[in-house]
Formats: structure tokens, C-alpha cells, sequence
């Protein structure tokens, strides 16, 4: 059978199912198709908590002002998980160095509000675990009732205020990096608030920024996102049938295109986190000269950097970093201890202030963090452009994929049909030969006509409940 596009395919099932109603009994089957309803052109939606969202794409969280309300509201809008990052905001504030933490729930808590009044969408938040002031982000989180909180870099287990958040029916959601970590986090919830998180965010080892990996694992086959959401996968569905909840498996890290995003969807996870692709588009809060450096690069330019937060990072080596790693010292104030693991006086650089000058597009007195794709980037786009461009990619990849399968099982229902046909001939020979037997009142005659006659007609009711089968499988996949 040759290849059809997936509209042609669509019309030769049609056919094919009105072929086979002229036999055979289908129409339990055919009130479970619907013929206007093919290829919805829609992407899954995403269920996390109480929320849905009608894209499945969560927008990572940049601190340091990289995604703030005009980029989360702008993919809000458009249907995904928009996110602010609460870690290094303060640096907006006019006032950070008089008191950092002052400042810090200060510009937090006017970016959601600004985002809330920009959209009705979806607003998450991403908090860092290991930040001095973690319990009252998540405070300012909790009061201005945002509708997911992310925590990572670091294992959100104590003193967290659950009960709060469920009252405000805000979504809790942690960022992992290992099936360990996940297992680790719901068993002590359990244990501890007699409750889970509403599922996980996985970075994988390509995503930008502070990765939750040593060096040594980067390349490794295990640490590989497809590899890991299976694992991933299997701990939460133990914590789905225990607790009954649907769980949200959310996978990040080198997603960079549509059949990405489908491709990362068929391994196993309900949605994905893009945060590189997402620099690039008019409504990044960062400066225009950020943007650029990921439009301007090559991939030569993408490595790894050694934070002086103790971590790997991912970013676009410059001089900066490598005078840096030279040994060169760049002065900084630092105005508190924003991060818990941070060794200022080790340090040749404070990453927050590195991190605000490239924001600001002072590239050359800091350094961008990219994930491994962002030398792909050739231009600066819209949210609204770039989400329909991963919608067309991802709706391309799928009918790619459901070509093959019903292509395949069009090939096999037609020769189950021609089987059938063959087997209809065969059962009315057998009948006309049982009917010619009762009257020739041959008892072994008649007893050996009718074992062949029953043998018949049985294999014309099970080859009809195969085909049946088959075709309603094969309508499920187009309309899938």
C-alpha cells in the first residue's frame, strides 16, 4: 500500500470503514468516530494541580531578571505555563544594596502583580531552595496566590508551608534531575505532610544554567533525558495509584524544536520546559545586547563553566569567564549572602552581579547562561511567533509518526478483509454443503459436514472481531 499524507489517509479510512459496513456489523464502532473532528490541530494540554494549561510547554524560570512578567505573561497568554524567577530579582531594585532581602520581596512581589494584571493565564513561580530568604519568597508566592511554585536547586522536603499552599490552591511542583531525587521528595512528603507534589520538573543534562550534575555524567547514556523521564515515569505511577492524583511529569534540557517537544512527549512526559528558546523573543525582559549573544553565537562558543556556587553551569564562554578561570579577580560588593552554598571570599566573581551585568547588556562584565542548543538561534521573534512555530513542528512530527502507524494497520485491516471475504466463501460452501447433507439422512456424513460448517462460520466471527478491533485502533490513532 503506497504512503498517503495524513488528510489522504483520513479519507481512504473513511472509505475503507463504509466498505466493511456493507458486512459486517460496525456501527458500535462507527458512533465512536467522529468523522468532523479528525486532526484537531491542537497539542495536549497540560494538567498540573487544579490548573490546565492549554499548551504544554512550561517556560523555565532565569533568574537573575531574565524572565520576569513580560515574558511569563507573553506565554501565558499563549496558552503555556508562564514563570518568573524569583532568584537575584532584588538586583532590580534601586535599594538592593542597603538590604538585599528588603529589596528582593520587594521586586518579587510587584513582578506578579504586573504579570497578573497582563494575563488570566497560568503564572508559576521559581523559587530556589537554597537562597537565604527561601521561606519568604515563597511567602510573597503564597500571598499573591500565584498558580504554580517550582523549587529546585536544592530538595524541597522541610518546613514547607503545604496546607497554605493547597488553601490557595497553588501547585507544587520540584525540579529534579534523577528518579532518586523524585522518590526521595514524595516519600518524605508522604511521611511528613501525609500529601504529594503535584508532580516534577526534569532538567536534563543539556538545559543552561546550574545543572544538577557532575561533569563526568553529562554525556552519559543514563543521565539522558528520554532515559531518565522513563524512570522518572515508573516512580511517579507508583505515587499516582497510591494517592490517586494525577501527577505532571515535566521534561527540559536541549528541547529545542516541535518534533522535540513531540518526541519528548512520546517518551513518557506530559509536557516540557523550554527556557533557551524563550531568550530570543521580543518580550524577554533581559537587554536587546543578551538576546544577541545567543543569536550571535556559535556552538563552539557553548560550554561548561565552574559557578562559584560549587556547581557545573552552562554558558557562553567569554573572556570574562575565562580571565575568570585564570585566576583574575573581579570586584564585587556583596551586599548579603544570598545563596547559602556561595563562598564570596573564595570566589573571583559574585555570579548574581555577573549575571545582572549581562542582563543589562554589559555582557563583558559578566556572562550569559545558554542551554546546548542556543547556537541555533538566528533570530529575535515574538512569543506569539515562536509558539506557533513549536505548535506546526510538533503537529508536523506527529502526522509523520501517525502516517506510519495507520499506513501500517490500513495495510493489515485490508488483508484481514480479503481474509474475511475468503472465509464468507468458504463458510457458504460449507453451509450449502451441510444443508445437501441433512437430506441425503447420511448421520457420519452429515456429522463431518457440520464440524467443517461450525469450523467456518467461527473463523468468520473471529477474523470479523480481529478487523473490528483493528479498525478501531486505527481510528483512535487519527484521532489521537
Amino acid at each position: 500500500m503506497k504512503t498517503f499524507n495524513f488528510d489522504n489517509m483520513v479519507i481512504s479510512l473513511k472509505q475503507f470503514t463504509k466498505t466493511v459496513e456493507k458486512s459486517i456489523p460496525v456501527k458500535e464502532i462507527i458512533k465512536q468516530i467522529e468523522f468532523n473532528n479528525i486532526n484537531k490541530k491542537k497539542l495536549p494540554q497540560l494538567k498540573i494541580g487544579n490548573h490546565i494549561a492549554s499548551l504544554p510547554i512550561v517556560q523555565g524560570g532565569m533568574g537573575v531578571g531574565i524572565s520576569l512578567s513580560s515574558l511569563a505573561s507573553a506565554v501565558a497568554n499563549e496558552g503555556g505555563v508562564g514563570v518568573i524567577a524569583a532568584n537575584g530579582i532584588g538586583l532590580l531594585d534601586n535599594d538592593y544594596y542597603k538590604d538585599g532581602d528588603a529589596a528582593s520581596v520587594r521586586a518579587f512581589r510587584k513582578e506578579i502583580q504586573i504579570a497578573r494584571k497582563k494575563t488570566k493565564g497560568i503564572i508559576g513561580v521559581n523559587i530556589m531552595v537554597a537562597i537565604d530568604n527561601f521561606k519568604k519568597m515563597l511567602d510573597v508566592a503564597i500571598e499573591e496566590a500565584v498558580d504554580v511554585v517550582f523549587m529546585g536547586a536544592g530538595l524541597p522536603i522541610k518546613n514547607i508551608p503545604v496546607k497554605k499552599m493547597r488553601e490557595k490552591n497553588i501547585a507544587i511542583v520540584p525540579i529534579v534531575s534523577s528518579a532518586r531525587a523524585t522518590n526521595l521528595i514524595f516519600k518524605m512528603w508522604s511521611k511528613i505532610y501525609n500529601d504529594i507534589p503535584d508532580g516534577v520538573v526534569l532538567e536534563g543534562p543539556l538545559a543552561g544554567g546550574h545543572l544538577g550534575y557532575e561533569k563526568d555524567q553529562l554525556d552519559k547514556k543514563e543521565y539522558q533525558l528520554n532515559h531518565l523521564v522513563k524512570e522518572i515515569k515508573i516512580t511517579l505511577d507508583g505515587y499516582k495509584k497510591e494517592f490517586k492524583r494525577e501527577l505532571a511529569l515535566i521534561a527540559g534540557g536541549g528541547v529545542y524544536t516541535g518534533r522535540d517537544i513531540y518526541e519528548t512527549l512520546n517518551s513518557g512526559a506530559d509536557a516540557v520546559q523550554m527556557a533557551t528558546r524563550f531568550v530570543a523573543t521580543d518580550e524577554c525582559d533581559a537587554d536587546i545586547r543578551f538576546k544577541e549573544a545567543y543569536v550571535n553565537c556559535k556552538k563552539s562558543d557553548i560550554g561548561l563553566i565552574k559557578s562559584p556556587v560549587g556547581m557545573v553551569g552552562r554558558a557562553i564562554r567569554n573572556d570574562f569567564i575565562r580571565k575568570s578561570e585564570e585566576g583574575i579577580k573581579h570586584n564585587f560588593n556583596c551586599s548579603w549572602k544570598c545563596l547559602s552554598t556561595c563562598k564570596a571570599n573564595e570566589a573571583n566573581y559574585c555570579i548574581s552581579v555577573a549575571l545582572n551585568n549581562a542582563r543589562k547588556g554589559q555582557i563583558d562584565k559578566g556572562f550569559v547562561f545558554a542551554g546546548s542548543s542556543a547556537y541555533r538561534i538566528k533570530e529575535i521573534v515574538s512569543v506569539k511567533a515562536l509558539v506557533s512555530e513549536l505548535k506546526k513542528g510538533y503537529l508536523k512530527a506527529k502526522n509523520v509518526e501517525v502516517n506510519k502507524s495507520l499506513n501500517q494497520l490500513l495495510s493489515k485491516i485490508q488483508s484481514l478483509y480479503d481474509s474475511y471475504q475468503d472465509r464468507l466463501k468458504i463458510e457458504y460452501r460449507c453451509k450449502k454443503a451441510y444443508e445437501k447433507a441433512l437430506v441425503s439422512f447420511n448421520d457420519v456424513a452429515i456429522e463431518e459436514v457440520r464440524k467443517q460448517y461450525k469450523k467456518a462460520k467461527a473463523n468468520v466471527i473471529n477474523t470479523q472481531l480481529l478487523l473490528e478491533e483493528k479498525l478501531l485502533l486505527t481510528w483512535k490513532i487519527a484521532l489521537s
